[in-house]
């Protein structure tokens, strides 16, 4: 099996994984990267949190094609790194639509990335919360 389908086997059963918790970060995907490493996690997902809105700016602002493209595929690589596959999936969708020629189409999927964004950074702030 080639590096790519490998990956996206991976991906896979990790959405699936996360899909039946509702959890909006598959942290059992992150914790195969970071193995275990509960203070490299919460670096990392901080590290992602801030970058996200900043990258969804980037696809509200995209006036090119290109642009468009470049922070949807950016945004869709670091949401799978952390296992924000609801984030992904939405970024995945604004990467397909292929620039910002369809307004409305690019307006429903920015509403919807802005709410996934919302939910990941809810999500990582009660992970910090004490018991």
């Amino acid at each position: 099996m080639d590096t790519a389908a490998n990956a996206r086997t991976f991906e896979a059963a990790g959405a699936e994984g996360a899909a039946s918790t509702g959890a909006p970060i598959d942290l059992d995907h992150l914790r195969r990267y970071t193995l275990g490493d509960a203070r490299l996690e919460q670096e990392i997902l901080w590290l992602f949190i801030d970058q996200a809105p900043t990258t969804v700016d980037a696809l509200k602002c995209a006036r090119t094609s290109k642009d468009w493209v470049m922070a949807a595929h950016t945004l869709k690589g670091s949401a799978r790194a952390v296992g924000a596959w609801r984030l992904a999936k939405l970024a995945e969708q604004a990467e397909q639509l292929g620039g910002p020629t369809d307004h409305a189409a690019c307006d429903q999927v920015l509403r919807r990335l802005d709410e996934a964004t919302a939910e990941a950074r809810a999500h990582i702030v009660a992970l910090e919360a004490p018991a």
